[in-house]
């Protein structure tokens, strides 16, 4: 959820630097595409299984 709060960050700074409103946090997430959640999901994936690596070793 970290990410996708970080991304939010990011929107809002684009649009504020653009003079536009940006929506809630709760519509940017809902609005985000399956592309987008993939791509989330597979990025938490990766970095789970890299920390769990780093601890075992």
């Amino acid at each position: 959820m970290q990410d996708y709060r970080t991304g939010y960050e990011y929107y809002k700074k684009a649009c504020e630097a653009h003079g536009l409103k940006p929506i809630n946090f709760h519509y940017y997430i809902m609005t985000l595409s399956e592309e987008q959640l993939a791509a989330y999901n597979e990025s938490a994936y990766k970095d789970l299984h890299t920390i769990q690596d780093i601890v075992h070793n």
